[in-house]
């Protein structure tokens, strides 16, 4: 595979011939991605004028968020929103406030979400977007403040039939409300089917905020059944990040019978091999905005967590958490990747190379993005479903494409990771085939 080169581009340098020596999204977060993407290229044999088209995002846009803080001073922050494709459909996919947000991160995020919609069957295209801000170190003044200048910023680009946002790290439902309004604003009548994620009082869908975490236990549930491993109470779990994904995924566990034994957020995490007690540890969270110090185990650091010899291990908190440097640390028999590009590529073939079934990130977190599909059509139709129901048809059509990609890999011969990128390519090059290029 060393040297080896496309019609169009190098592989071992993931960039297009002829295309500017610089884009701003070559980023390592970027290239990353690219890096597999070329390889599956060359596996599946895509048509390569579409791979040249899936190389890059369709639209970027960078901004400029000025914003009057509460003691004066108007800051600018940098604002990003990406749409990678709108082969199949309106772009989706999240806005995330964080400090190290970069436009190579957002790009490739916004990549990754056109496969994911393409892997589960949603008639949409990727996107994403970003402010690179730290939101706990700011008023809900000036929270409201940045959020409603960066909507009105993109608000020519956003909307129920181009791009519909949804919550992200660092931001929520009261986020998504400021962005709804903001825009609803400006068309002057309510639209809340332009974004997902929202309260339920203003047209949000019940189950949306479980629906990532409740999606991570129908993948493992299924990988369980695959590999013959039965999920009770002999099975340990250690969860990576105890936010909305993290949380539920950790409380599904426990639903099941399942043990879990370790749980952490950026501060630290804290292990007891009996067990932990979830909903001690959500009122002490909620107390005291971490979990670091919760007294129900021995305090452990991040590391220690995915080092930690378990039979499921989800890491649901940032991306580039497993990499060559602690890859060889990993004890677990499936890896449920609940967070966004959390292994590095070569510590991922590694891991597959050991016995680990890993269930990428594409596949086991994509309830969010299906769940957000449901209420995108709900606010469309200003009719809504039970919680029930909502559910019932997220495991479906999980469940259907755990079964596709199982038939790929044995048929293929490929590992879960290419799989499902190789389903998701495969449909969205037959939509672009079927369509054309405008103009030919």
């Amino acid at each position: 595979m060393h040297g080896a080169k496309l019609d169009g581009y190098d592989i071992n340098k993931g960039v297009l011939k002829g295309a500017p020596p610089h884009v701003a999204w070559d980023t390592p977060e970027y290239n990353m991605l690219q890096k597999q993407f070329d390889l599956l290229v060359e596996r599946i044999h895509l048509n390569q004028n579409i791979a040249n088209r899936l190389r890059n995002p369709r639209r970027v846009l960078i901004v400029s968020v000025p914003t009057r803080m509460d003691n004066g001073e108007v800051r600018v922050f940098a604002g990003y929103r990406v749409q990678h494709s709108q082969t199949l459909g309106p772009c989706k996919g999240g806005i995330r406030y964080a400090p190290d947000v970069t436009l190579g991160e957002v790009c490739s995020l916004a990549m990754l979400m056109s496969f994911k919609c393409a892997l589960v069957g949603l008639p949409l295209g990727g996107a994403k977007g970003g402010i690179k801000i730290d939101p706990s170190r700011l008023s809900r003044r000036e929270l409201q403040n940045v959020t409603r200048r960066f909507t009105a910023e993109i608000l020519n680009f956003i909307g129920p039939d181009r791009d519909i946002p949804a919550p992200d790290m660092g931001t929520n439902a009261q986020v998504m409300s400021w962005i709804m309004d903001t825009y609803s604003a400006s068309k002057g009548y309510s639209v809340p089917s332009v974004v997902t994620g929202k309260p339920i009082a203003i047209g949000g869908t019940h189950g949306r905020v479980p629906a990532t975490g409740n999606g991570v236990v129908y993948s493992v549930i299924s990988a369980a059944k695959h590999i013959g491993m039965t999920l009770g109470d002999s099975t340990t779990v250690a969860v990576q990040g105890f936010g909305n994904v993290g949380m539920y995924a950790a409380k599904g566990f426990a639903a099941l019978g399942c043990k879990v034994i370790a749980v952490s957020d950026h501060r630290g995490g804290v292990h007891n091999p009996k067990g932990l007690d979830l909903d001690a540890m959500e009122a002490f969270q909620h107390e005291h905005k971490t979990i670091h110090g919760f007294p129900g185990g021995d305090e452990i650091d991040n590391s220690e967590l995915l080092s930690m010899k378990c039979d499921v291990l989800v890491p649901a908190a940032s991306g580039h958490q497993i990499t060559m440097k602690n890859v060889d640390k990993i004890q677990c028999r499936i890896l449920a990747e609940g967070a966004n590009e959390p292994t590095n590529h070569d510590a991922s073939r590694l891991l597959e190379d050991n016995g680990v079934f890993i269930i990428p990130d594409i596949l086991c977190n994509a309830g969010g993005v299906i769940v957000s599909y449901f209420e995108w059509v709900q606010g469309l139709q200003n009719f809504f479903w039970s919680e029930e129901e909502v559910n019932k048809e997220m495991k479906m059509i999980m469940d259907n494409a755990f079964a596709r990609v199982i038939e790929i890999t044995k048929k293929d011969k490929m590992n879960m990771r290419d799989a499902s990128m190789a389903a998701a390519a495969r449909r969205i090059e037959e939509a672009h085939l079927a369509r054309g290029l405008f103009p030919e």
